[in-house]
Order: structure tokens, then sequence, then C-alpha cells
């Protein structure tokens, strides 16, 4: 039986490089990413660093959606900033991490120094989501959502478009999953906000 990328997940690669790379300072480990601006990288908290596999055509296409909805509502609403899977955000815990989209609320982020806004931000999103491609293994993707919750995050959203399936993280509650809704609302931490899912499950 032959085997379609749609249905191959690859893990993503560890590189354990122990106490050289957690002696990194944040300048350092921006250097590292931007020698290999090909890769998506980020560094988990004991300072070992992963590397993902690139995001696939569909996949890009369902993310520009996401973003673009997003942006809109971030526009019109002006109580946070919004962030690109390109952002990575230094965690509470020590780790680099960067999510497919990510929110802010402006008091928080104004309340952080230019230098430290600079690189690697020291702050974890309030509002973080997740797009899983065929390549992304689920139980990596859920512990990745997990630990932001765990230092900080108000809302996650997994969202599987293999599956059609939405996971729904919050501090202290049962991760919610929702098997093809048509919309998420952000409601009560982002006021207003609609995702329509038509064209993530499309």
């Amino acid at each position: 039986m032959s085997t379609t990328l749609a249905t191959t997940h690859y893990p993503p690669l560890v590189i354990h490089f122990g106490p050289y790379l957690r002696n990194l300072n944040d300048r350092e480990f921006y250097e590292f990413c931007r020698l290999n601006r090909d890769l998506r990288i980020e560094r988990t908290s004991e300072g070992d660093v992963i590397v993902m596999s690139p995001t696939v055509s569909k996949t890009g296409i369902k993310e520009f959606s996401l973003i673009g909805q997003f942006f809109v509502w971030v526009a019109n609403d002006q109580t946070g900033e919004g962030f690109s899977s390109s952002t990575g955000l230094r965690l509470p815990n020590g780790a680099i991490r960067s999510s497919d989209l990510a929110w802010i609320r402006n008091e928080r982020w104004n309340a952080l120094t230019e230098k430290d806004q600079e690189i690697f931000a020291p702050i974890c999103p309030d509002f973080v989501v997740e797009l899983r491609s065929p390549s992304d293994q689920l139980n990596y993707m859920q512990a990745k959502m997990l630990e932001y919750i765990e230092n900080g995050a108000q809302l996650g959203w997994l969202i599987d478009p293999l599956t059609m399936t939405v996971y729904i993280y919050q501090p202290n509650q049962t991760v919610e999953c929702l098997k093809k809704p048509r919309t998420l609302s952000g409601e009560p931490l982002l006021v207003g906000f609609t995702l329509d899912l038509a064209p993530i499950w499309g």
C-alpha cells in the first residue's frame, strides 16, 4: 500500500545540544535562526532545538485565510497586537516558540521595553492558534498547546483540517473538542471575533 503525503506524519527533528545551546542568549539564537532562515526553528525550555518541516502549500492557503480574518478584527478592535507564524516569543519557562497566529493585549505588549520587543519578546501570547499540517504529529501539537496555557495563554485553538476537528484550550478547563464547527467565537477574550472555518475545511 502506498503512503501519500497527506497521511504521512513526520516528527519534528529535535537536536539535543544540551548545555551548549542552553548558554546561547536570545541574540545568539536569533543569529542561529537567521542563518537557517529556510527552516522553522524553536527551542524548548531544556535548550533543545526543534526543526520542523515547512508548511505544505494547501496548509499555507488555509493559514493565509486564518491570518487574514484575524487581521481584519485586530485592525478594527485595536486592543492588542497580532503576530504571524514567523514570530518567535520567549515563554516564562524559557522556551522560544512560534505559532501560526498569536495575539497579545496592548497593555502587556506595551509594558515591555523596546529592547525586549526587538528579538524574541519575553512574553506568552494571550491568544494562540496552531493549524495542523499533514506533516504535523497531533500529540506534539497538543503538548505545545498545553505549554502555552501553562505559561499564561488565556485561549488556544488547535485546528486540525485533516479530521475537521478543533481543540479549545483554556486555563483550568478540560480541553474542548469540536467536530467540524462552522465558526469559532473568540468571546469573551476576543470581543466580536468569529472565525469562519469554511476556508479552513475547504
